[in-house]
C-alpha cells in the first residue's frame, strides 16, 4: 500500500472568533482540517498531500505557503488566473458555530473540471479523503468525473474515506444531495457521518439506521460518529460501539468531525485496530473542541 494520504476538497480563508471579541485570520476548510491533523498523528515515512485549486493572486499564494509550512505537499494544486479561494466567518454561540460564507469565486469549484489532471492528482495514493463539501462545490458533470476518478484510484489499489458532511445550503436540492452522498458512499473504504447531521438530513431514527444506510450504498466500514454518544463501527460482518471519554468543557466545536477522522484514519491506517482507532479520533477531537478554531498547533506532536 501506497503511504500517501491525499485530502481533496476547498481549503478556505478563516476568520476565526478570539476571547477578545475580534477576529484572527487563517485557513481552513473541512478536508484541509483533516488533512493538517493526519499529518501531525501519521508517521514521517507517509505523505500528505491536498488536493484543490486557487488562483494566483497575494492570498492564495499566502496559503500555498501556508499549506507547505504545516508538511503537506502542494505540487497537485492547481493555480487558475482568472479565480481566487473563498473565505468564511466563524461565529459562536454558546460552544456551537455557525459559519457566514464568501465563495462564489473559489477555485476549487474547479478542481475536477480535467479529467484527465484530476485523475492524475490521485495517482499513488494510499488512501484518499473527501467529503460531502468536496462534491456540493462541484458543478454535476465534475462531480461525476469525480467519482469516476475515485473509482479507478481505487482499482488501482487506493483506499478512499468519506465524511458526509452534510450541508444543504451548497447543493442544487436536498434529494441532490442524498442521491450523490449514497452514490459517493458506494466507492468508499471508510465512510465517516456525524449522526446528527443523518438525523436532520435522511430522517434516520437511530446511528445504527446510519450505519445499515451507507453499507446497504456499498460502504466497505461505516463509522458513526454522535458527540458524546456511541461510536459506531460496522462492516458487513461486525458492528461495535465505543464510548468516548467525556468532555466537560466544550469552548468551540470547529472540526471536532475532521480531527476525529484524520486521528482514527492514521491509527487505523498504521495498526488496523479498529478500538485504537476510535480511541485516537475520540481523544483528539475531545480536545481540539475545548479550544477556539479548526487548528490547534499544540494538541498534537509535530
Amino acid at each position: 500500500m501506497s503511504t500517501r494520504f491525499l485530502a481533496v476538497g476547498e481549503c478556505m480563508v478563516e476568520m476565526a472568533p478570539t476571547a477578545d471579541g475580534t477576529f484572527k485570520m487563517g485557513f481552513a476548510g473541512d478536508t484541509l482540517n483533516t488533512a493538517w491533523y493526519a499529518r501531525k498523528c501519521l508517521p514521517r515515512s507517509w505523505d500528505v498531500s491536498y488536493v484543490t485549486a486557487v488562483g494566483k493572486d497575494q492570498v492564495s499564494a499566502q496559503m500555498l505557503r501556508f499549506l507547505e509550512g504545516s508538511g503537506l505537499e502542494t505540487d497537485r494544486i492547481q493555480q487558475m488566473d482568472d479565480r481566487t479561494v473563498g473565505l468564511y466567518l466563524i461565529q459562536l454561540k454558546e460552544g456551537e458555530r455557525s459559519f457566514a460564507y464568501w465563495r462564489s469565486q473559489a477555485a476549487a469549484r474547479c478542481l475536477a473540471s480535467d479529467p484527465a489532471q484530476l485523475e492524475a492528482s490521485l495517482a499513488e495514493a494510499g488512501l484518499i479523503y473527501f467529503s460531502g463539501i468536496t462534491l456540493a462545490i462541484l458543478p454535476p458533470d465534475d462531480r461525476a468525473a469525480f467519482l469516476e476518478a475515485l473509482r479507478v484510484a481505487r482499482a488501482n489499489g487506493a483506499k478512499v474515506a468519506f465524511d458526509p458532511n452534510l450541508r444543504p445550503r451548497l447543493w442544487e436540492d436536498a434529494d441532490t444531495m442524498r442521491a450523490s452522498v449514497t452514490e459517493a458512499a458506494g466507492v468508499c473504504d471508510f465512510v465517516m457521518p456525524s449522526f446528527e447531521d443523518e438525523l436532520a438530513h435522511f430522517s434516520d431514527e437511530t446511528p445504527d439506521v446510519s450505519a445499515d444506510r451507507y453499507l446497504a450504498a456499498g460502504a466497505a466500514m461505516v463509522v458513526v460518529k454522535n458527540g458524546s454518544e456511541d461510536v459506531i463501527c460496522a462492516t458487513q460482518g461486525k458492528r461495535e460501539k465505543f464510548q468516548p471519554q467525556p468532555v466537560t468543557q466544550i469552548v468551540d466545536t470547529t472540526a471536532a468531525g475532521d480531527s476525529f477522522n484524520a486521528a482514527f484514519l492514521a491509527e487505523y491506517l498504521v495498526t488496523g485496530n479498529i478500538a485504537a482507532s476510535v480511541d485516537a479520533g475520540a481523544n483528539l477531537a475531545g480536545r481540539v473542541i475545548q479550544q477556539r478554531g479548526a487548528l490547534v498547533e499544540a494538541l498534537v506532536p509535530a
